[in-house]
C-alpha cells in the first residue's frame, strides 16, 4: 500500500515537473536571445546567449577569435575544422578553441546541429580570408584610389549642380526685377512679388542643401565602405538615416486623419472668427444695432469671444495633435501651464479689470477724467493697461488693476449735456454785503467764455469763517476738455470785478485791518508791460 501510494505521489510530482518545463519552454526561447557574429561588417551568422552570458557578450568574442585567426599569418584556414563532442559542436582553429555550437544555435536556422557547424566551419574560413585580403597592401591601395576617385567626382558634381542652380536663381532674379519694374505703381503687388521671390529663393537654397547632403551621405558610405575598420559603419549608415526617417513617415501616414480634422477645425475657426468681426465692426459703425449695447463695447467684446474661441478650439484640437499623448508632450504642456499661472498672475488681473472697466463705461477714449490723483484725457483703453494724456501733455500709463481700485471722475459724461458744475470759492469780510458779493460772482460767470447761463450760475455761501465769509460760484459747462482754460478766465473776471468795486478779497485770513483796501484800482489794471486787450 505504501509502494503504490509512493509511486502515484513520484508520478503526479514528475508530471508538475514537466508542465512546469513545458509551460516555461517559450519564455526560456524567449529569454535567450540571438546576437550577430560579424567581421569588418559582414554577417556570419547568429548566435543564442544563456543567462550567465548573453549572445551580444558571446558575438563579441566569437568575433574576436575569428579576428585574432585572420590576423594571425601563421594559421592556415585550412586547419580550421569541426570536432562533434556530445552535445557540443567544437569548431577548432588548429587547438584553440573558436566557438561552441550548440543545439540552440542550430534552431535558429531551423535545422540539426550537425548540419549547421560545416557550414558554420566554412563561413568562418572564407571570413579569414576576407579578412587578410581586405587588409593587404595592395586592396588598401585600391581602396585609397577609388576613395579619392569619388572625392573628385562628387565635388565636381556639386560644382556643377551649385552653378546651375546659381545660374537659375539669377534668371529668376532678373524676371522678378522686371515685373517689379512694370508694376512700380502698385505697392501691394510688390509686396507680394517679394514674398514670392523669397519663397521661390528659399525653395532654391532648400533643394542645394539637399542635395549637398545626399552626395555628402553617398560619398561618405562609399569611401567607409572601401576599407575593413570602416566598413561596418558604412553598411549601416544609409540604416541609420533611413529607420528614422521611415518610422516618421509612418507615423505622418498614422496621423493624416488627425491631420485633416486639425486643417478642418482651422478654416471652421479661422471664417467664423471673421464673421465674427465683419459683425462686430457693423455694431462698432452702428450699422447694427442691439439694445442696451454701446458701440464702444464692440471692439472688447469681439476680443473676448475671439479668445474663447481660440481656447474652445485649442481643447479640441489637443488630442487630435500628433504626440499629445506622449509623456514628454504631456510633461511640457504641464510646465508651460505652471509656468504661465505663476507669471500672469497679474496680467490677468488687469485683462480682467480692462473688461469690468469697459462694460461699466466708466470712460470711453477722449474723456477728461481724474484717477487717483491724475487728471487728463483717455487716449488709449487696451486690456492690460489705460494711457491717459495729462494736461501738461505728459503721457502716463496706469494698470486696469489700479483704476478698478480707484476712484475715477469722468468730467465728460456730464458736460455731453451741459451738466458739468465748475466751482470756485473766495473769502469775503463781514463789512462787504453779501448781495453785492454775489452779483460780482454772477457777473464774472457772466463774462466768463464756456460757462453756460442755462442754467443760471449760482452761488453757495458755504462758510461764516472768524475773518470772512466763503462764497462759492458754480456755473455749467459743455466743454470738459477746456476746464483749466475757463477756470483761469473765470478767475480773472472775479479778480477784475473786485478790484474794480473796490472789495478786498480776504482769503484765506488776515490779522488786521490793512489802512489801504488791498485792491488794484482800474487805471492800474495794465500796467507795464501788460497790454490792453479789446472785449
Amino acid at each position: 500500500m505504501n509502494a503504490s501510494v509512493l509511486r502515484i505521489v513520484t508520478l503526479l510530482a514528475w508530471l508538475s515537473v514537466a508542465r512546469t518545463a513545458i509551460a516555461q519552454e517559450p519564455a526560456r526561447e524567449a529569454t535567450f536571445d540571438s546576437a550577430p557574429v560579424e567581421i569588418d561588417g559582414e554577417l556570419l551568422f547568429h548566435v543564442r546567449g544563456i543567462a550567465a552570458r548573453p549572445a551580444a557578450q558571446r558575438a563579441r568574442d566569437i568575433a574576436a577569435r575569428i579576428s585574432s585567426l585572420g590576423a594571425d599569418h601563421a594559421f592556415r584556414v585550412e586547419d580550421l575544422r569541426a570536432d562533434e563532442r556530445g552535445d557540443l559542436t567544437t569548431i577548432l582553429g588548429g587547438t584553440s578553441v573558436v566557438m561552441y555550437v550548440t543545439d540552440e544555435d542550430s534552431r535558429i536556422e531551423g535545422v540539426q546541429r550537425s548540419l549547421v557547424a560545416p557550414v558554420y566551419t566554412e563561413r568562418i574560413r572564407r571570413a579569414i580570408v576576407e579578412y587578410r585580403e581586405a587588409r593587404s597592401r595592395a586592396h588598401l591601395t585600391a581602396s585609397a584610389a577609388r576613395s579619392l576617385t569619388a572625392v573628385a567626382i562628387a565635388a565636381a558634381f556639386l560644382a556643377m549642380l551649385v552653378w546651375l542652380l546659381g545660374r537659375a536663381e539669377a534668371a529668376l532674379h532678373r524676371a522678378f526685377d522686371r515685373r517689379t519694374g512694370a508694376l512700380a505703381a502698385e505697392s501691394r503687388q510688390i509686396t507680394n512679388i517679394g514674398r514670392l521671390w523669397a519663397t521661390l529663393s528659399g525653395a532654391v537654397g532648400l533643394v542645394r542643401l539637399v542635395a549637398l547632403l545626399l552626395v555628402v551621405l553617398f560619398l561618405l558610405q562609399y569611401v567607409l565602405t572601401q576599407f575593413p575598420w570602416t566598413r561596418g559603419a558604412g553598411l549601416q549608415l544609409f540604416q541609420s538615416v533611413a529607420t528614422p526617417l521611415a518610422a516618421l513617415g509612418e507615423r505622418f501616414i498614422a496621423a493624416i486623419p488627425n491631420l485633416v480634422l486639425l486643417g478642418i477645425l482651422f478654416f471652421v475657426t479661422r471664417y467664423g472668427l471673421a464673421f465674427a468681426r465683419l459683425y462686430f465692426d457693423a455694431l462698432e459703425r452702428g450699422t447694427i444695432r442691439l439694445r442696451r449695447f454701446e458701440p464702444e463695447w464692440a471692439q472688447p467684446t469681439y476680443n473676448l469671444v475671439r479668445a474663447l474661441a481660440v481656447a474652445f478650439a485649442i481643447v479640441i484640437a489637443y488630442p487630435l495633435v500628433p504626440g499629445s499623448s506622449s509623456l514628454a508632450f504631456k510633461g511640457l504642456s504641464i510646465l508651460a501651464g505652471v509656468v504661465l499661472s505663476l507669471g500672469s498672475t497679474s496680467a490677468v488681473a488687469n485683462v480682467m479689470a480692462g473688461y469690468m472697466i469697459t462694460y461699466r463705461r466708466a470712460f470711453r477714449v477722449g474723456d477728461r477724467v481724474q484717477i487717483g490723483d491724475v487728471q487728463g484725457d483717455i487716449t488709449e483703453v487696451r486690456l492690460q493697461v489705460t494711457h491717459l494724456r495729462t494736461i501738461k501733455n505728459e503721457e502716463i500709463t496706469i494698470p486696469n488693476s489700479a483704476i478698478l481700485s480707484s476712484a475715477v471722475m469722468n468730467y465728460s459724461k456730464p458736460a455731453e449735456i451741459g451738466a458739468l458744475i465748475l466751482h470756485t470759492e473766495v473769502g469775503i469780510g463781514y463789512e462787504t454785503p453779501w448781495r453785492q458779493v454775489e452779483a460780482m460772482l454772477l457777473e464774472a460767470a457772466r463774462l466768463t467764455p464756456g460757462l453756460e447761463q442755462e442754467p443760471a450760475p449760482s452761488v453757495l455761501l458755504l462758510k461764516l469763517g472768524d475773518f470772512a465769509i466763503t462764497y462759492q460760484i458754480n456755473a455749467c459747462a459743455r466743454r470738459a476738455n477746456e476746464m483749466q482754460r475757463i477756470y483761469a478766465d473765470l478767475h480773472r473776471n472775479i479778480l477784475d470785478q473786485f478790484n474794480e468795486h473796490g472789495v478786498q478779497i480776504m482769503t484765506p485770513a488776515y490779522e488786521g485791518d490793512p489802512e489801504m483796501p488791498k485792491v488794484v484800482p482800474k487805471d492800474q489794471w495794465f500796467a507795464t508791460p501788460a497790454a490792453r486787450e479789446d472785449k
